[in-house]
């Protein structure tokens, strides 16, 4: 009977933290736009026509800020890798990015997309903070994206959930 009783309340516990470390996620969104390249670097595979590998880094403005720790995202830069095939794109990135108040905050990424013609038609993935500075040092949270061409730039709408550190 003890032992039921000592199993329920670790049970019970358990479920409170697990509750309470929940609770203390918050959610957020945010839309980014980011210019061409500044740089990129295109290199072919060889074993197919279409198959090439590529490096590149692209400057974001957040028109819909992300907003953590008393500050909005302002503006920030990815830089990626990725391997087209076809119509279809493979990206891992990090994107560095840096609130009003001067903090930084880190994010890897990666996802799927799709071109045609050499062209972006849309991309999305997942993201996960890796860190940050000033009051988001500690920061953790992860969430999901989506990109589509916006003229000459391409538009990333961003959801996800973050922690601070306490």
């Amino acid at each position: 009977m003890k032992k039921v009783f000592i199993t329920a309340a670790l049970v019970c516990i358990a479920a409170f933290l697990v509750t309470t470390a929940a609770s203390a996620q918050t959610k957020q969104s945010g839309t980014a736009q980011c210019a061409k390249p500044d740089q990129i670097h295109m290199i072919p595979v060889g074993d197919t026509p279409d198959h090439s590998l590529s490096v590149a880094q692209l400057k974001c403005t957040w028109t819909k800020p992300l907003e953590m720790g008393g500050g909005k995202s302002k503006d920030g830069v990815n830089t990626e890798t990725s391997d087209f095939s076809g119509n279809t794109t493979h990206t891992h990135g990090f994107h560095i990015a840096t609130m009003d108040s001067g903090d930084k905050y880190f994010v890897r990424y990666h996802g799927t997309g799709t071109t045609k013609d050499g062209a972006l038609v849309s991309s999305k993935g997942t993201w996960e903070y890796t860190g940050g500075t000033g009051k988001l040092k500690g920061l953790t949270g992860k969430g999901t994206y989506t990109c589509a061409p916006s003229g000459d730039s391409v538009t990333c709408e961003i959801e996800g959930d973050y922690t601070l550190a306490k």
